[in-house]
């Protein structure tokens, strides 16, 4: 049976570690929520074999042409959405492959919004205004796992034959038996009672820095571990493009920065341009052969 009422949710009870914070010295309140803290890799560390499942299961909508959408409501959309805004300019991917839904929409990212969370329908209603289809993957965050929001969202994305996850912090929650594959990272009572933007949003966000990072080394994101899909529009991502390609080529600054410019700070062609001699025309060929994975590509254009 879920648990549906707040005094169930292990994230509404009192901590017995903090019950006197508020007449404790600063340094011990510090060391306290450092303490806490630390049970949350641990927790997300027992769910690993269920967010290797999620992430299979998003690599494989997004390599048949399907999106990554993330929804929730106040913190956990608020995460969300952080995670989705980071894909373009950390991995280049195009436009609305990964999105991050919010209720309240936007304008909830800087305010709290009463009630906005309370609304299946209107769920139903955002999901639809991105086109949301069978193709695509919904991943609904929720730390209470109760949120009537994120409830209709996955229902609505089951009733249209979508894969479904979902990433709550209490057990057996409404969304964990909504969802096809539900992920229940139980960090245990918060410092502040309820207050949810501290263990179980760390938690969150963890999980997400998992799933939308390994996503992205499936699809050729990454070369060793480095950044080479990363768009440079300013002056730090420059510099950091010209280092990516200095340590994989061995190259000096000076050739590295002009490779660059010859290929519109593409940073995986100018790799395979100075290590094989490519064409900058040839090295996007050799790239759309091998599906973006440079390593693969450069072998490609050597044997060619």
């Amino acid at each position: 049976m879920a648990q549906s009422e707040k005094e169930a949710l292990v994230t509404e009870t009192v901590n017995l570690n903090t019950i006197n914070i508020d007449r404790m010295e600063i340094i011990d309140v510090v060391n306290v929520m450092n303490e806490e803290d630390q049970k949350v890799a641990r927790a997300v560390k027992k769910e690993i074999p269920r967010i290797s499942k999620a992430i299979e299961m998003v690599v494989d909508h997004l390599n048949k042409g399907g999106r990554l959408f993330y929804i929730g409501a106040g913190t956990s959309g608020r995460i969300g959405v952080l995670d989705a805004s980071e894909c373009p300019p950390t991995f280049n991917t195009p436009p609305g492959l990964v999105n991050g839904i919010i209720a309240g929409g936007d304008i909830a990212l800087r305010n709290a919004l009463e009630g906005v969370e309370d609304s299946r329908q209107k769920a139903k209603e955002d999901l639809l205004e991105h086109g949301f289809d069978t193709k695509d993957v919904l991943i609904g965050l929720a730390a209470s796992g109760t949120t009537p929001y994120v409830l209709g969202a996955l229902e609505y994305a089951n009733s249209k034959n979508a894969s479904t996850i979902s990433v709550s912090c209490n057990g057996n929650t409404l969304i964990s038996e909504v969802a096809q594959l539900p992920i229940e990272i139980i960090v245990g009572p918060e410092v502040i009672m309820g207050s949810t933007r501290l263990k179980a949003a760390t938690a969150q966000k963890m999980v997400l820095n998992m799933i939308s990072t390994a996503t992205m080394v499936q699809l050729g994101k990454v070369y060793q571990n480095l950044m080479v899909d990363l768009q440079a529009k300013n002056e730090k991502l420059k510099k950091r493009a010209i280092n990516i390609v200095r340590k994989v080529t061995s190259c000096d600054e000076a050739k590295a920065k002009k490779l660059l410019g010859q290929t519109e700070w593409r940073v995986k062609e100018a790799i395979i341009i100075c290590e094989t001699g490519a064409s900058f025309q040839e090295a996007q060929q050799f790239l759309s052969a091998c599906k973006g994975r440079v390593g693969e590509a450069a072998e490609l254009a050597r044997n060619a």
